[in-house]
This record gives C-alpha cells, sequence and structure tokens, in this order.
C-alpha cells in the first residue's frame, strides 16, 4: 500500500513539474534577441511567400519579437520542409506550407521520407482554395461535358498542362482522364508563366491551375474556366460549377495552406503563436489581400490542421493509387 500510495505520489510530482515547466518555456517565448523564422518552400514574390508575408508583420507586433522569412524553394519542397524537421522545436521555426508538401509528396516523391504527422507540429490553416479545370477558349467548349465529348472523338490529341509529375495539377489530369475515359497527353512544367503562355496560344489545351492564376490568365479572353475541384463552388467563381455537378468524382479536394512547426513543439508555445496567428489572420487587410489572389484567409485551432491534414493524406493517397502515378 505505501509503495503505490508512494508512486502515485511521485507521478503527481512529475506531472506538476512538467506543467511547471511548460507553462515556464510558455512564458520565456519568444527567446530574448532571437528572431522567429517563417520557412517558405517558394521564392520570393510567388503566392506562397506574398501570403506569408502579409501576415507576419502583425505576427511579429503581437509576439513582440523579430519575424523574417527564409525562402528554401527546390526539391519539390523538400528543402523547406527538411529544414523545419532538423530545427529546435522552440518556437523560433515556423513553417508555411502549401497542402502538397503534406499531403501529395510523400505519396510521389522517393525523397519525401518524413512523415507529415509524427514529423511536424500543427499550429493554424492559413488559407484554402481550389485548383480549377481552365481550357483554350478557342476550343468554343464550355462545360466539362463538351470537354469530355470532344476528347473521346479525338483521342490523344487533347494535351494537359501540369506543374511537374506527381503535383496536384499531374494528379488531377490523370483521374480525370481515367475516370472519363479520355486519352490526353500530360505536359509537365517548371513554373507558370510558360504554361500560361502555351495554354493562351494553343499549343496546349487544358491544365489543372491554382484559381488565383487561371483567374488572371482567363481575363484575356483566351482562356476559360469551366470546373472548380472542391467539394463546393468558390466564391470567386460562383457561376463555374464543380467537377461534381457535372458528373466527374473523385475531384473534389479543395486545397490549403497551413502554419506548422517542428514536431514535439511545447504545447503552450502552440497556443500561444496560435492565438497571434487568428489575430494576424483576422485582419481585414490580410483578408483583403488573399481574396485578391481567390483565397479564402482563414485560422483554426491546432487540432483542426492534424486532422484536415490526415484527412487530405488519405485522400491524395487514394487519387495516386487511382491515376497510377508511381513515386518518382
Amino acid at each position: 500500500m505505501t509503495s503505490r500510495l508512494s508512486k502515485t505520489l511521485h507521478s503527481l510530482l512529475a506531472l506538476c513539474a512538467f506543467g511547471a515547466t511548460s507553462a515556464s518555456l510558455a512564458q520565456e517565448f519568444p527567446i530574448k534577441d532571437k528572431p522567429i523564422r517563417v520557412i517558405v518552400a517558394f521564392p520570393p514574390g510567388v503566392g506562397v511567400d506574398a501570403q506569408a508575408r502579409a501576415v507576419t508583420p502583425k505576427l511579429a507586433e503581437l509576439l513582440g519579437t523579430t519575424v523574417v522569412i527564409e525562402n528554401r524553394p527546390g526539391g519539390g519542397t523538400l528543402l523547406a520542409a527538411n529544414e523545419v524537421i532538423k530545427s529546435a522545436p522552440d518556437g523560433h521555426t515556423l513553417f508555411y506550407s502549401a497542402s502538397s508538401t503534406m499531403a501529395q509528396t510523400p505519396h510521389t516523391l522517393l525523397a519525401a521520407t518524413f512523415d507529415p504527422v509524427r514529423d511536424f507540429t500543427p499550429i493554424s490553416v492559413g488559407a484554402k482554395g481550389p485548383l480549377v479545370l481552365v481550357i483554350n477558349s478557342a476550343m468554343g467548349i464550355n462545360d466539362v461535358k463538351g470537354l469530355i465529348a470532344y476528347g473521346r472523338a479525338n483521342p490523344g490529341k487533347l494535351s494537359y498542362a501540369s506543374f511537374g509529375v506527381g503535383t496536384s495539377s499531374h494528379i488531377f489530369g490523370q483521374v480525370f482522364a481515367k475516370n472519363t475515359g479520355i486519352d490526353m497527353v500530360h505536359v509537365p512544367y517548371k513554373g507558370g508563366a510558360d504554361l500560361a503562355a502555351d495554354l493562351i496560344e494553343g499549343r496546349i489545351q487544358i491544365a489543372f491551375d491554382a484559381a488565383p492564376a487561371a483567374i488572371q490568365n482567363s481575363k484575356s479572353g483566351k482562356a476559360k474556366i469551366i470546373a472548380v475541384a472542391a467539394p463546393a463552388r468558390t466564391p470567386f467563381l460562383p457561376d463555374v460549377p464543380t467537377f461534381a455537378e457535372q458528373g466527374v468524382k473523385d475531384l473534389d479536394i479543395t486545397s490549403f495552406l497551413g502554419w506548422f512547426g517542428p514536431a514535439r513543439m511545447n504545447p503552450e508555445v502552440v497556443k500561444k503563436i496560435n492565438a497571434a496567428l487568428a489575430q494576424a489572420i483576422a485582419q481585414q487587410s490580410v483578408q483583403d489581400f488573399y481574396k485578391l489572389g481567390a483565397y479564402t484567409a482563414e485560422s483554426s485551432s491546432p487540432q483542426e490542421l492534424a486532422t484536415t491534414v490526415k484527412a487530405a493524406y488519405d485522400a491524395w493517397g487514394n487519387l495516386v493509387k487511382l491515376a497510377g502515378i508511381p513515386k518518382q
């Protein structure tokens, strides 16, 4: 009995010590004279980078420290991801990441050896926005039904663009082809500018593109958006139906961006950063800036982001299998 009581007291003391340590770490965060790094997997000026820069000034003000953006493009976003993974979990390294890093690359890149649930600490969702199907206007097609009819009547004559092998646009293209019985030629691109130029000039016919770029390209009148890859229509394109509304299944995954840290971050530090992010993202200037890019700026609890990541990881894994895309 005495032994059992002793063990119980020992456990309680350990819990109290952990609680005291956790509270102490939260009070000490941020560490004086140590800036917070926000790692971004894209070059300066690209959409994800611009979004991060819209949030960080307010984040720095709320946390009372310097916040700097570090751009680590390359390796299919793996350079940035690995930089975060190896960093100290003290709250001074954050990752503003597109969902592709967490949900797709582990299924498509051999070099992506990390586990998106185990190797990162979820902090908050940052934004959401869909991919859309955009076509060359000269085709004279106004909806998915018309595109399917054209593709079936002209096997092998449709070329679709993507951002590279294993990317969301490639996966969606393969699944679309399989689910509709169309034979299409895949044309991977390294940059959005070349993709847009070839689409507008008709050298390729269709592309699964991010909504902001597609909306901008459609303003020329030479490109047309005919479907949204999401569970529901986007408020930025209220008249464009989803794939499901047009009879094509499986293409209903909304892309998201999220704020993460290295694994094993202190829960109280996570709570502090999460609260600051919620305030920063709620600013009207941030909301308006994201809307210009056809994204909805929003925050969440860490658990909600964890749930979102797991669901997206599973969904993209199923799509990759359906598309038949091997790891590269």
